[in-house]
């Protein structure tokens, strides 16, 4: 299923935060939040989450495809790979081609021969013991942009939230700012316009594909042309 641009995010947004109302289904909550993913973040064709255990083991969660589930055991494995280092140490990994990346001369040629061309993955904590990390993959190389890594973090702060966990906080701070530019410029286009909430939106993202330019630079210039008039007028 894929969402229609002019309601994915605030849909999908507004469901996922009901889906956190306690109590909840933790396994069906995340196989939502991961369906989601794939529905709604740019250039993301399959998801899955890598969750450390206090006894050192690593396991694959709420995989939206079986190919996922490989590419995960491959990492484990080969001890080697974007999901496994999130998990274990960095906020952030990317790699925008998986074939030929040479931190992962082993993992990134089977991952190719999966059908990844490439990967990012966010770290989510609970700390002392416990780290996990949300996989995103995409068929294409070089398919992954800011919104991508973005819209990312915000889904991997609420699979924190559902799993009671803190995340890596630079990587939240960055989310949020993104996410509050968009929803300012949402209010403005819906006071501008007299639109709803999604049509705001759906405009957004038609001048973001129209222009070829990222969504929250379309955000941020919105905002910014705001500022400036009234900052003239005073």
């Amino acid at each position: 299923m894929t969402l229609d641009p002019s309601d994915d995010l605030a849909a999908v947004m507004t469901a996922a935060a009901a889906a956190l109302k306690a109590p909840i289904d933790l396994a069906k909550t995340l196989e939502h939040l991961l369906a989601s993913v794939v529905d709604t973040v740019p250039g993301v064709d399959q998801a899955s989450l890598s969750i450390t255990t206090r006894d050192g083991r690593i396991e694959t969660l709420a995989p939206t495809d079986e190919r996922v589930v490989l590419a995960d055991q491959l990492q484990y494995q080969l001890l080697e790979g974007p999901c496994l280092e999130a998990a274990l140490s960095e906020p952030v990994v990317e790699a925008a081609d998986l074939a030929g990346d040479p931190r992962w001369p082993q993992y990134g040629p089977k991952a190719a021969a999966l059908g990844f061309g490439a990967q990012i993955a966010f770290q989510f904590r609970a700390e002392p013991h416990v780290r996990g990390a949300l996989n995103l993959y995409a068929d294409k190389p070089h398919s992954l942009d800011s919104d991508t890594r973005a819209l990312g973090a915000l889904f991997a702060g609420l699979v924190a939230v559902a799993m009671g966990w803190s995340r890596q906080e630079d990587t939240m701070n960055q989310a949020l700012i993104t996410r509050n530019v968009i929803g300012q410029a949402v209010g403005i286009v819906m006071e501008r316009y007299t639109l709803t909430p999604d049509r705001a939106f759906a405009f957004l993202v038609r001048t973001s594909q129209d222009s070829n330019t990222k969504l929250r630079i379309v955000a941020e210039e919105i905002v910014t042309g705001v500022i400036t008039r009234a900052s003239n007028q005073n």
